[in-house]
């Protein structure tokens, strides 16, 4: 995916586990699994902001970009 999700080097940094962080964002273990593994292909605006808020960061700092483009009907 040519978006990256570094949300577990977050996590790793603040010394939080992902339960933790699920508790205090409201989502489900199942869906913090998939933004972790980088294998989801949104994430509401709502959410990344309570991410960024309790892990103290900016969006820039949970997501990258690889430098190419990605097809809509790619997988």
């Amino acid at each position: 995916m040519a978006i990256e999700i570094r949300l577990e080097e977050m996590l790793k940094a603040r010394g939080m586990t992902s339960k933790q962080l699920c508790e205090k964002v409201g989502i489900t273990e199942a869906n913090m699994s998939v933004l972790r593994s980088g294998k989801a292909k949104g994430l509401r605006l709502g959410t990344l902001n309570r991410i960024c808020y309790f892990l103290n960061c900016q969006p820039g700092d949970l997501l990258g970009f690889d430098g190419h483009l990605e097809e809509d009907d790619e997988e």
